[in-house]
């Protein structure tokens, strides 16, 4: 069966909720019953509601991304093990499990400060700018002072 590559609500309803659910387009698109990427890619240029419907879909899936990072910052189910060494017994902190944690915040956040950069981004970012992201106005004021004659005239 080949994938699909008609445009359909249906098959636009599906990406948007996998993707609002936290799924990349990437693994949305590897079954063989959802259009690959590029066909999306290509319906997103031809079709502004799905784009809007896709752009709402991306805002709720960094949303969820921001509860994902709280869970995962909260789970220190796995970060030790027990040592089975017969000298050295006891518990020993799972590094590796760790920085695989870290790595999975640190991809959401930078994720979604690039989906929702007013609201994820960097403060820096957003203070060098001027009112709703418009660049800043440089504004120089010259003024001309006459001065005529002299006190002493």
């Amino acid at each position: 069966m080949a994938r699909p590559t008609i445009f359909t609500e249906e098959l636009a309803d599906a990406i948007c909720e996998r993707l609002a659910a936290g799924e990349s387009l990437r693994s949305t698109c590897a079954g063989d019953d959802m259009p690959g990427e590029t066909t999306v890619y290509r319906w997103l240029q031809s079709d502004s509601l799905f784009r809007d419907k896709y752009a709402r879909a991306r805002e709720t899936q960094a949303e969820r991304w921001a509860e994902e990072v709280l869970s995962i910052a909260d789970d220190g189910a796995n970060d030790w093990m027990e040592r089975n060494h017969p000298d050295n017994p006891g518990w020993v902190a799972n590094g590796e499990h760790m920085q695989r944690s870290r790595l999975r915040v640190d991809t959401r956040k930078w994720l979604m400060s690039k989906l929702l950069p007013k609201k994820y981004g960097d403060k820096v970012a957003q203070e060098i700018s001027g009112p709703d992201g418009a660049p800043i106005q440089q504004v120089t004021r010259v003024e001309r002072v006459i001065v005529r004659g002299n006190a002493a005239d």
